[in-house]
Parts: C-alpha cells; sequence; structure tokens
C-alpha cells in the first residue's frame, strides 16, 4: 500500500507519513499513533530502491564481547548470504540516560532488526512494524507478545549443570543468580531448584543470592555465601562472569577451586576455558542463535510469516576443573 492511502486514510499529507517511518520530529503523539496503526494494520512494507542494499541492525544493550562476537558471526552469515549487509549499535548510555533509541534507529532505515538482551517491548516493536521494519528478540529480558523470540533452553541448561554437582555428591549447593524480571535468570533458577527437588534435597533459601550478571556481583554475593556459619560445598552461577566472581571471593576465603568448593556458570564464554581452574559451564550456542535470528528476521521482512513465537536452542554441559566431589 503507498504512503499517499495510509495519508489518506489517516486525514494527513504524505510527508507526515513520511515522518512517522522515518522517526522525525514535528508529529503529534495523536496523530502519529494513528498513522502507525494504520501502517501496521495494513501490513506496510517500506519498499527498497534498486540501489539500496538491505541491512540487518542488531542492536545491544550492554553487550559482552564474547556473547556478541558469536551472536554477529550468525548474523553475518545468514545476511552474507542474501546479500545483505549487518551492522549493530549498543544502546545502553541511551537506556540509562533515559533518551530514546528508536528514532535513530528508524532514520537509519534498517530491512529488519534483531535485539540482543534488550529492554525492547511491544512499543518499541509497534513503532518499527509501523514502518514495515520487522523485530526479532536473542535472549529478551521479558515478555515480548508477538514478537518472534531466539534463546537457548536455560531450564534444561540449569537442571543439567546441578545435577552434574548432585551426582559428584554435593547436597549443600548454593546458587547465585541474575535479576528476577529476567527472563532467562528466572528459568535457570527454576532448573536449579527442580534439580534440587528431583534429587529429595530441599532448598534452602539461606543459600540463594540474586544480583545482576557481573563479575563484582559474583564475587560480593558469592563472598556472603562464604561466610555462612554453614557455607555451601558448591555454588551454581548464572553466569560465567558471576562464576568467575565467586572464584575470586574463593580466593580470598582461603578456598581453593574446586578441593574446598565447587563453581559452575553458564555461557561458556572464551573467559571459562582461560580460568585457574578452567570453568565448568554450560554452553550456549550463541553463533546458531544469531543465525536463527537472522533467518526469521530476513524472512519477515521478505513477507514470511514465523511458524512459532519461540525458538529454543540445545545447551550443552562443559566439565572442566572446577568441580570435584565435596570435602570430606
Amino acid at each position: 500500500m503507498p504512503i499517499t492511502t495510509i495519508a489518506e486514510l489517516a486525514g494527513v499529507s504524505p510527508p507526515t507519513v513520511s515522518k512517522v517511518l522515518n522517526g522525525r520530529r514535528g508529529v503529534g503523539a495523536t496523530t502519529r499513533q494513528r498513522v502507525e496503526v494504520l501502517l501496521r494494520d495494513h501490513g506496510y512494507r517500506r519498499p527498497l530502491a534498486a540501489t539500496t542494499t538491505p541491512c540487518l541492525e542488531v542492536v545491544f544493550d550492554r553487550m559482552l564481547a564474547s556473547i556478541a562476537v558469536g551472536i554477529l558471526r550468525g548474523v553475518g552469515e545468514v545476511a552474507g548470504g542474501r546479500d545483505c549487509t549487518v551492522g549493530f549499535t549498543d544502546v545502553h548510555r541511551q537506556v540509562d540516560a533515559g533518551l530514546p533509541w528508536i528514532e535513530p534507529l528508524l532514520r537509519r532505515r534498517p530491512t529488519a532488526v534483531v535485539t540482543v538482551c534488550s529492554l525492547a517491548d511491544a512499543r518499541h516493536s509497534e513503532r518499527l512494524s509501523a514502518s514495515g521494519i520487522p523485530l526479532v528478540a536473542v535472549d529478551p529480558v521479558g515478555e515480548l507478545a508477538g514478537i518472534p523470540a531466539v534463546g537457548s533452553n536455560n531450564w534444561s541448561g540449569a537442571l543439567t549443570v546441578t545435577r552434574h554437582l548432585l551426582d559428584l555428591g554435593h547436597r549443600r549447593i548454593g546458587v547465585v543468580t541474575g535479576p528476577v524480571r529476567d527472563l532467562s535468570a528466572r528459568a535457570r533458577l527454576d532448573g536449579f531448584r527442580a534439580a534440587l527437588d528431583h534429587a529429595g534435597v530441599a532448598f534452602d533459601a539461606d543459600l540463594e543470592r540474586r544480583g545482576v550478571f557481573t563479575f563484582e556481583d559474583g564475587r560480593d554475593l558469592g563472598a556472603e555465601l562464604l561466610a555462612l556459619p554453614q557455607r555451601p560445598t558448591a555454588v551454581v552461577c548464572g553466569d560465567d562472569l558471576q562464576a568467575l566472581g565467586v572464584y575470586e571471593a574463593a580466593r580470598r576465603a582461603g578456598l581453593r577451586v574446586p578441593e574446598d568448593l565447587s563453581v559452575v556458570g553458564f555461557d561458556d564464554v572464551d573467559q571459562a576455558a582461560w580460568s585457574a581452574p578452567p570453568l565448568t559451564t554450560v554452553r550456549q550456542q550463541f553463533t546458531d542463535m544469531g543465525a536463527t535470528a537472522a533467518r526469521l528476521a530476513l524472512g519477515m521482512a521478505a513477507g514470511e510469516e514465523p511458524t512459532q513465537d519461540r525458538y529454543e536452542l540445545d545447551t550443552t554441559l562443559v566439565v572442566r576443573g572446577s568441580t570435584a566431589a565435596p570435602p570430606s
């Protein structure tokens, strides 16, 4: 449907519709919303000029290099095979400052957008959809109704790594997890608790600490656990950075890993294999996640409908040197 038809239906001029499409100012909130609804309801897709090279943009929020490289590699493999360029941006400064990030994105006019671990919500999806730009989320922080999402089977991964500790004989197992609003953190905590329940081990709330996925929180929250009168013999961490922080907490407490304390992580970032001892963790398929998201996003840009709302990739337990039987 051409812009002129949308303009006529909305009772505005074609330049006004163009401003909405490109995220430009000078349009009232009510008018913008009316135009966006029409664009979305009529399935508008922005036509590409013959000289325009399609671009798939990947939007990160606090991108971690070890994760971002894998995702971008997967996106690039798919995009390159379709003569599509790849751009990426990290919006954490705008988010922290309360500044909009969607308008600059609209002005760049990407063919499709993939967000990674971001706070994108239904409103952002509606803004992009109104401009004919499909959105796919990789490991979204919250629920995104109607937006295809790609992630890992976090519950199963946490269940498997916790069972590994239980099989070694651990029964007093601590857990350091991420923010409860984060879907992946919630799923990993649920998987941890399911493994305990299946083994007949009661969950001890005193052994749970919730923070964010950083080295510093792993260090500080790990120190709290290790200072308990009855400290844990093992700690399950929400990600590898937290696990490396627990390593530091153990060092400061005069404890050895794994002789005195077993530690496991999640993600399998590069540092996991380089640490001393190498970290037992759960590997996510970041390259495959990026490729899956790219195929979905570019397919939607071509008019294809996704066959499901969420695509979950399998995880793999990687056993290294940070786990052993509990001290006798």
